[in-house]
């Protein structure tokens, strides 16, 4: 429980972080900003053609008796869309951080100068191009597998009374923690920590991941607010980076807490 308590807190400092460095926020912006206007597009295609792509996928169907055709094509229509959506929640972060890569690159590179004791932040050494290359690759990695959990569940959810509680309780765990393996990538990957090992280190602090990603899956459902706690997203995800490392991080942020504690009490 205290690791779930630690990891909200990693999400809390990185928006506190962004506040106090409005510059770095509103370059962080654009990304999101881009990638909405992306996804509301396609959802909005999906909703128009959707029962226009179904009823020509399914030309077997012409010949049923109403009302059957309308049914089994309007439950494939609502379950395409709802896949859709799925795949934009599961999917926006790691698109986010693909279009968004040189601006993310720079606002976590400030947050581990801002946080280390000597004032320098780890640099890959890597051209603009392999890095995004080594983004675009990791992402489509951990999507495929975000896919296969988003079908499972999807299917699970059909079970009757399960898969209307547990299921959509599991998804939001499972959302929380790809969530956070696409936003650590920024801090990790610069530090040239492969996939595999990244995703070793989220295992061995789940609760922490759990307590960072799941309630920032929960905003993320509402798009706009997605938009605006991407950059204090990355940022947190950067100082969660830097614990998991073991890395010395200073305690400005840990000693305006105590302050602020002080204060209220």
């Amino acid at each position: 429980m205290r690791d779930l308590g630690a990891g909200f807190r990693y999400l809390l400092k990185g928006q506190r972080w962004v506040a106090r460095h409005g510059k770095q926020f509103g370059f962080g912006l654009l990304p999101g900003l881009i990638t909405l206007v992306l996804y509301a597009a396609a959802l909005v295609a999906l909703a128009l053609w959707g029962e226009d792509f179904v009823a020509w996928a399914t030309p077997f169907a012409d010949d049923w008796s109403s009302p059957w055709a309308g049914l089994f094509r309007g439950f494939l229509t609502a379950v395409l869309f709802a896949l859709g959506l799925l795949l934009s929640v599961l999917t926006f972060t790691a698109v986010t951080l693909l279009i968004g890569q040189p601006f993310y690159e720079k606002l976590s590179e400030e947050v581990d100068r801002d946080v280390s004791p000597d004032g320098t932040a780890p640099e890959s050494g890597l051209p603009l191009w392999r890095e995004l290359w080594i983004s675009a690759r990791d992402s489509l990695r951990i999507v495929v597998r975000a896919l296969v959990w988003g079908v499972l569940l999807f299917a699970l959810g059909f079970i009757p009374v399960v898969g209307q509680t547990v299921v959509p309780v599991i998804g939001f765990f499972v959302t929380g923690f790809f969530l956070t393996e696409e936003l650590t990538a920024v801090a990790l990957q610069r530090r040239g920590v492969e996939l595999r090992e990244r995703l070793r280190l989220l295992r061995s602090r789940k609760t922490l991941v759990w307590g960072f990603g799941t309630p920032l899956g929960l905003a993320f459902l509402v798009p706009f607010v997605a938009v605006f706690l991407m950059p204090g997203a990355v940022a947190g995800a950067t100082l969660m980076a830097r614990d998991l490392l073991g890395e010395e991080t200073t305690a400005g942020d840990d000693a305006e807490e105590s302050e602020e504690e002080g204060v209220s009490s």
